[in-house]
């Protein structure tokens, strides 16, 4: 027997974990470097998830995540994070590099894409994916980050604005 708090809770949650992320992240303002830690975090987990793997389809499911959460992530960067973030700070040449660092990852995502688990160089790409971000990681969290943090950013409301295009393009993925 289900009672109306049962119905009522099970109604109101968006389908995916994914989904019910997104929209909690988009419901509550949180720190821009936050939000974007937050992601660094989830990829990495999924990065050294994907070491364990032996399973093809399983392999193909937690490299699909990883490119659509990559991907996300870049563009809130691209299109938020980075323009408010180049006339906050006086580092060019970092975010010069970050949005290099963006094209390569694109361009390996692409190719990871086109592919499926099994072929050759597949677990290959994805493994120096994840040394890609890795290493953008480090620089971001490192000096981009940090140099974000002591400029003249409202990060409470860039990351109202990250969570809001994060959910949205989650959402259009439905995920």
């Amino acid at each position: 027997m289900t009672t109306k708090k049962d119905s009522k809770a099970k109604a109101a949650k968006p389908g995916s974990k994914t989904a019910r992320k997104s929209a909690r992240a988009a419901a509550k303002p949180v720190d821009a470097i936050k939000l974007l830690k937050d992601d660094h975090k989830e990829v990495k987990g999924y990065f050294k998830q994907y070491e364990t793997l032996e399973d093809d389809a399983e392999k193909q499911a937690l490299a699909d995540k990883i490119c659509l959460a990559l991907t996300v992530h870049a563009q809130i960067e691209e299109e938020i994070f980075y323009p408010a973030t180049r006339e906050a700070i006086d580092d060019d040449d970092l975010l010069d590099e970050a949005e290099v660092e963006h094209a390569s990852a694109k361009q390996l995502i692409a190719e990871i894409q086109a592919m499926k688990a099994g072929d050759r160089l597949f677990d290959a790409k994805v493994t120096v994916l994840g040394e890609y971000i890795d290493h953008h990681v480090k620089e971001e969290e490192g000096e981009m980050f940090p140099e974000s943090r002591d400029g003249d950013l409202d990060l409470k409301q860039l990351g109202e604005q990250l969570a809001a295009r994060k959910a949205e393009l989650m959402a259009q993925t439905k995920m």
